[in-house]
């Protein structure tokens, strides 16, 4: 009796289950592999009923097997070739996100573009607008003859002169953050090395580089995203890591451009700050704007690393 309702239920959920199937068949647009997907199941609910039929009978007729050994054949039948159009629907769907992802990263690197074209314009204007204009003033304030003038007048002479001195000094910080101009004179190496220099990194932190790529030089894009990126991460370190020791890897292998920086800092839970103020996704988004692979690790008391591998 058990094995009867069991049966009878089967089939109940065979015949719900082609229901279900048949009534998505227009929004699949009429797709085969889901058209044969509701027929395995239609005679799979036949089956069943053959089945039941058959235990309510003392014997099974011959025609019954024989057309039930068919169904059987058939649902076979249907269920591959809904196997092998689902798998034509997954390579689809892979082709959709593969171009997906590239349209992701077009948009990513236009937007980049832009944001520097901004930036090198606005540099431009500073450097050459604001700049000599500030230099001549400095240079008439210079010319005004001091000896003639009062104490007190040429104290605030002085005082303006060494404003617009700062003024200039400002101004050329701005304009070469925007656009470093080493970097578009003497690449991506030496603009590292000179971004150590000239500040005071060298002092309080160890910075050592290691690098096969010397002199060569690289598409613009590849080279002042991985500046700022280099900017950036040193910027973290500085203001998070407690950190005395830097380690900097820059390659050129089999056509790709490896970066990898590494600190000996405290570390952090990489899980909880991933969308902190460390700016670890703008540098995620730059990565994936040239089609390129980031990987970064650090946990508490264990420094930070990162990696960066690049497509020339």
């Amino acid at each position: 009796m058990e094995l009867q309702i069991a049966l009878i239920f089967s089939a109940l959920l065979q015949v719900i289950a082609f229901i279900i199937t048949i009534s998505l068949i227009p929004k699949t647009k009429f797709n085969v592999a889901w058209i044969s997907i509701s027929i395995g199941f239609l005679l799979m609910a036949v089956r069943r009923l053959f089945e039941v039929f058959s235990i309510f009978e003392a014997g099974i007729p011959e025609t019954i097997s024989i057309i039930n050994g068919w169904i059987a054949i058939i649902i076979s039948i249907a269920m591959l070739i809904s196997s092998i159009y689902i798998r034509k629907i997954f390579e689809v769907l892979s082709r959709i996100h593969q171009l997906q992802k590239e349209n992701e990263a077009k948009l990513l690197s236009a937007v980049i573009s832009t944001e520097e074209r901004e930036r090198k314009y606005f540099s431009k204007e500073l450097h050459d607008g604001l700049g000599p204009l500030l230099s001549s003033t400095k240079m008439t304030i210079s010319a005004i003859h001091k000896k003639n003038t009062s104490p007190h007048t040429t104290e605030l002479l002085e005082k303006i002169e060494s404003l617009v001195d700062n003024a200039i000094t400002s101004t050329r910080e701005i304009s070469n953050h925007l656009t470093p101009h080493v970097l578009e004179r003497y690449g991506l190496k030496k603009a590292i090395e000179i971004f150590i220099r000239n500040s005071s990194l060298k002092e309080t932190i160890r910075i050592e580089i290691s690098s096969n790529i010397e002199k060569k030089r690289f598409s613009y894009n590849i080279e002042v995203i991985l500046y700022r990126i280099f900017c950036e991460l040193v910027n973290n370190t500085l203001k998070y890591a407690q950190a005395d020791n830097i380690n900097i890897l820059l390659y050129e292998k089999n056509s790709l451009l490896e970066f990898t920086y590494r600190d000996n800092g405290i570390g952090f839970d990489l899980e909880r700050e991933q969308d902190s103020g460390m700016g670890l996704t703008n540098i995620k988004s730059r990565v994936t704007s040239l089609n390129g692979y980031f990987k970064m690790n650090s946990s508490p008391s264990n420094g930070f690393y990162a990696y960066i591998k690049l497509p020339q």
